[in-house]
């Protein structure tokens, strides 16, 4: 199992409704509004790293409002 955690941009004012709509998504295991230079972190599990960029792209990025994404794989 694979672990990493998504630093997420969004449009000004997105950050709740782009957290929102993680929630609750396969594969994403919390998503929350923060403060700070990003404005939502995901925490991510999948099978492997393949997994964890299927998730990125096809559920994070094609979210209206999510402007950059920055990914950060656990090493545990």
């Amino acid at each position: 199992m694979v672990t990493a955690y998504v630093l997420i941009n969004t449009s000004p004012g997105r950050a709740m409704d782009v957290a929102k709509k993680l929630q609750g998504t396969k594969g994403i295991t919390v998503a929350d509004a923060i403060t700070g230079e990003y404005d939502v972190i995901a925490r991510i599990e999948g099978e492997d790293v393949n997994a964890i960029g299927g998730v990125i792209v096809e559920s994070i990025q094609k979210i209206e409002g999510v402007f950059k994404t920055v990914t950060c794989l656990a090493v545990t």
